[in-house]
């Protein structure tokens, strides 16, 4: 079952002259446009035109060369092809594989960080709203700075969902979750320089002891699912899904992050991100049940994986019920 999840879609190039989508394997994407264009545009010049210039296409193609800045960008499928002379679709070995890991890592690390912060320096009479406010617009204002390097995930739950929905190289599921633990690791680490000790203690190094017993854990696990099943939604659908993405999709990705935590802090902590758990035990050196914040959300995107492509992706990534 696993494997047919990580099956990819038939993968799509963009283009900004037509709002549309074309099918398409490397080299493809460009002879498609060219034929379209020329077959459309070559009707309407004179025959003399066309018999004494036989440069006339050449011109063509290198005005629609120009037209096409961007060849299967994917949202988070750490990627970014480039059309080549000849047409096809090709990307330089750092924007695919080097920059997204660094945009991962430093997005991560910003994220956790502020996140960290309003943990620690969260006052009494706030509660649960300077962290889900802190958390939620952190995580969209960084998904709308650096989604289109990496697709902004800063999430391992959330590189789960996408890999397995197509939205993500399988290749780079590794390398993505390296650089989000490093990135939880120096911020939690940049959080404790910054604060007072005294108060960094108190709030143990903003790692999560929501859970204090065993009898706890059971709803924290079922809480971390079902609030992560939530996020993994947000970024999947809003972000991912041709059928439903839309230009909002860091804004209600930042809103499903507060709401989360407003709903389900007081059971959990409301976690929903392993890297986010990580950094600060690392740091507070805090393991009390360590494994909810890792067991919770990577199910739920094994959840999330299975609805999209079996159910409510769109034709394209789902597997069955496709229709003709």
């Amino acid at each position: 079952m696993l494997l047919i999840l990580l099956r990819r879609p038939q993968q799509k190039c963009f283009t900004t002259t037509w709002q549309q989508n074309w099918d398409c394997s490397p080299g493809t994407c460009f002879q498609s446009l060219q034929a379209m264009l020329w077959h459309t545009v070559s009707p309407q010049l004179p025959l003399t035109i066309r018999g004494r210039h036989p440069s006339t296409r050449s011109v063509l193609d290198q005005a629609l060369r120009a037209a096409v800045s961007m060849c299967d960008r994917a949202f988070g499928s750490g990627k970014a092809k480039e059309l080549s002379m000849g047409g096809r679709c090709r990307g330089s070995w750092y924007e695919r594989f080097l920059q997204p890991c660094l945009a991962e890592l430093l997005g991560s690390a910003l994220f956790i960080f502020i996140g960290c912060l309003s943990v620690i320096e969260n006052g009494t009479d706030t509660g649960l709203l300077q962290p889900a406010l802190a958390h939620g617009l952190a995580l969209g204002l960084l998904i709308a700075t650096l989604g289109n390097i990496s697709g902004g995930h800063f999430n391992p739950a959330v590189s789960l969902a996408a890999t397995l929905i197509g939205g993500l190289n399988l290749v780079m599921l590794l390398p993505y979750w390296i650089s989000q633990l490093c990135g939880g690791l120096i911020g939690a680490a940049l959080a404790k320089a910054v604060s007072p000790e005294e108060r960094f203690w108190n709030a143990s190094g903003a790692a999560f002891v929501t859970v204090q017993e065993s009898g706890q854990v059971v709803g924290a696990v079922v809480a971390e699912f079902i609030l992560t099943t939530l996020l993994a939604l947000a970024v999947c659908m809003g972000a991912l899904n041709q059928k439903t993405q839309g230009p909002l999709a860091p804004f209600s990705i930042g809103f499903a992050v507060t709401v989360d935590i407003l709903a389900g802090g007081a059971v959990s902590g409301a976690c929903m991100n392993p890297a986010r758990a990580f950094g600060p035990a690392v740091v507070a050196n805090h393991w009390d049940f360590h494994w909810i914040y890792w067991s919770g959300p990577l199910l739920a995107s094994l959840l999330v994986g299975m609805l999209i492509r079996l159910f409510i992706g769109d034709g394209k990534t789902r597997l069955i019920l496709k229709g003709r």
